[in-house]
């Protein structure tokens, strides 16, 4: 399979795989209505809509949307909403979930309820972005930017398996992954440069299979072929990376607002380490976006 360099690329790949079921939590408001529809158009999910069917009724009149291509189920409360869509999920009757309207926090709660939420014993959850960077030439892979606030040694390690493992669904077959500290200069006094040499080790050991792994190291280093020059880096990952591992939720979560408000990044977005990938994108974000979301998760599930 062939790389993808844009997202747009991604909805292509989306298109030729048979189309999933998407359950939308309480989908009442007009960039989710678009962005699912858009996707359903596409060929790329059969949606269920859920939330209070006459506001749903009323984005899709105010659009010009066929709202018979949606299956919409009246449930005007935003958490029995998503506890319907998880259960058809744990039914086998969607292969997706999508957050609409309800706050990231419920929507969190959701997947993580003990009866009826979407987690297996052991698994951890982390947060996946797809950026579209102006100025980079490809796609950049993130982690955590809004799950895990300061991962520990173990559970940098199962996110660097979710980043490589998003690439391979992407068609990279090797990706060249970046583990983000202040310096390239390795430091035991600072957190991040101390657990990337644990990573570096591990990756010796074979730990993360077709994948380049390299830190500590800056950001700049990770995407700019001349700091890279400048400082005489000699590694394939430098100015070249496919994947970014951030230290923490404040340098990831920074990195996301600063690429999409002041850079104006477009990005896909979605959380993983469910039973299924969970579409997760701000409530204020774009109908491309949450587009681009869907088709993310579309792309790299196993179901």
């Amino acid at each position: 399979m062939k790389s993808i360099s844009k997202l747009d690329d991604l909805l292509t790949l989306a298109k030729t795989k048979p189309p999933k079921r998407i359950a939308v939590v309480f989908a009442d408001d007009e960039h989710t209505v678009e962005a699912v529809y858009g996707a359903v158009s596409a060929g790329i999910v059969e949606a269920t809509v859920t939330g209070n069917s006459q506001n749903i009724q009323n984005i899709c009149d105010k659009l010009s949307l066929d709202s018979t291509k949606l299956e919409i189920i009246h449930i005007p409360d935003p958490l029995e909403a998503g506890l319907y869509c998880c259960d058809m999920i744990n039914q086998g009757k969607s292969h997706l979930i999508m957050k609409g309207t309800i706050t990231t926090d419920d929507y969190m709660r959701l997947i993580l309820n003990k009866e009826r939420g979407l987690m297996e014993p052991g698994s951890l959850l982390s947060h996946i972005t797809v950026f579209e960077p102006k100025g980079y030439h490809k796609l950049l892979i993130c982690s955590d930017v809004a799950v895990i606030p300061l991962p520990n040694l173990e559970q940098k390690e199962k996110i660097l398996k979710f980043l490589i493992d998003t690439a391979h669904k992407l068609g990279i077959e090797e990706p060249l992954c970046a583990l983000i500290a202040p310096s390239e200069k390795p430091s035991k006094k600072i957190p991040s440069s101390a657990d990337a040499l644990e990573l570096m080790e591990k990756a010796h050991s074979g730990a993360f299979p077709h994948a380049q792994i390299a830190g500590p190291m800056g950001f700049d280093l990770a995407i700019d072929q001349e700091a890279v020059d400048i400082k005489g880096y000699q590694n394939p990952v430098g100015g070249n990376a496919d994947v970014i591992l951030f230290p923490n939720i404040e340098a990831g979560n920074v990195f996301y607002k600063t690429a999409t408000k002041f850079l104006k990044a477009e990005l896909g977005a979605m959380v993983v380490g469910a039973k299924v990938p969970a579409v997760l994108s701000s409530r204020g974000d774009t109908a491309k976006t949450k587009l681009y979301s869907i088709a993310l998760a579309a792309v790299t599930t196993d179901k």
